[in-house]
């Protein structure tokens, strides 16, 4: 399923959601990428403390992909305010 991130909030859903996905808590999520069970539910809670290697780390675990695409021009509000 293909997901379009705007901010930062979603992005932790997205994290938050995949994990469960997966069946992993946050200590062994942690366990996997080589931080704290605290740091992992920062990335859920507070995503835009993630670092882009963290990210992609989590991505290739989590069986995630990122992909950066032209935003339809016709779909985005002038002066529209995001989370960051």
């Amino acid at each position: 399923m293909q997901q379009s991130l705007i901010t930062t909030t979603q992005l932790g859903q997205i994290i938050l959601s995949a994990r469960k996905a997966k069946g992993l808590s946050q200590a062994e999520l942690a366990a996997r990428i080589g931080v704290s069970q605290g740091r992992i539910s920062q990335f859920e809670l507070k995503p835009e403390t993630i670092t882009t290697e963290q990210l992609l780390l989590l991505t290739s675990i989590l069986g995630l992909e990122i992909s950066i695409n032209l935003r339809n021009t016709s779909t985005v509000t002038k002066n529209k305010k995001t989370d960051w």
